[in-house]
């Protein structure tokens, strides 16, 4: 089945166009700013803003987590799928706030800083929520195979929601390890704005950091139905935290 690109692969977009003033004559790189700032709007999980933009989506997934005891609703789900990818989704996130972070400036005179600004927070919105303890981390709901199969959109979605984690029995460094770097990274998008959200994420992140250290391994061994989807290539390398 052919799909459409996936949610991560967006995400260097921003680090392109950031360089509007670099621009080439003859390509309206805000524009292409704006249409991918928009893309996320048409992808986000959960009960939508009233400042919604793309109008013909509706509320959707508003019961995921619910089976396993926990709030999972929200958050952006994959490309042409349903299904919430907890590994691309932190990765996506992580890339955009260090986009703002470099390219602030440049976003901001083109219109789109507060839109870039809510895509990122409409991640660690959920981010967060799929962090309830220090060692427990939410990293997919839905399945892939069932949802491959099906063409509904998410609004009237019938399709499993199955939520799976990481614990320390089932590690997962290197989604912990990508989940703390997003919270880490839009800790600084938020610094100055909202303070303590800002520092609500850092603690985040160092809860996972020390997640990923004390407990290691590969996330897709623990959650094995991300495996033909986002496999753990390269695996995971724990370092030094860096201090913010």
């Amino acid at each position: 089945m052919q799909k459409f690109a996936r949610l991560c692969c967006m995400a260097p977009l921003f680090l392109l166009l950031g360089l509007l003033p670099f621009a080439l004559a003859g390509h309206d790189y805000g524009q292409a700013l704006s249409k991918s700032i928009l893309f996320f709007e048409a992808q986000r999980s959960g009960y939508l803003p009233s400042t919604q933009r793309v109008n013909w989506r509706g509320h959707s997934g508003l019961n995921d987590g619910k089976a396993n005891g926990v709030d999972l609703v929200g958050g952006y789900y994959d490309a042409g799928d349903n299904v919430k990818f907890g590994l691309p989704m932190a990765f996506t996130v992580t890339m955009m706030s260090w986009s703002i972070v470099e390219y602030g400036r440049q976003m901001a005179a083109s219109g789109e800083l507060s839109h870039a600004m809510d895509a990122v927070k409409w991640g660690t919105d959920y981010l967060i929520k799929a962090h309830p303890q220090p060692f427990v981390l939410y990293g997919e709901v839905g399945d892939g195979n069932t949802d491959h199969y099906c063409w509904q959109r998410p609004e009237d979605m019938t399709t499993s929601r199955q939520a799976y984690k990481i614990d320390p029995s089932n590690p997962g460094s290197d989604l912990a390890g990508e989940t703390a770097a997003a919270m880490a990274a839009a800790s600084i998008v938020f610094r100055r704005s909202n303070p303590s959200y800002s520092n609500e994420l850092l603690a985040h992140a160092h809860q996972l950091f020390e997640f990923a250290d004390k407990y290691r391994g590969k996330y897709d061994s623990s959650i094995t139905v991300a495996q033909k989807y986002y496999r753990s290539v390269s695996g995971y390398a724990v370092r030094d935290p860096i201090s913010f």
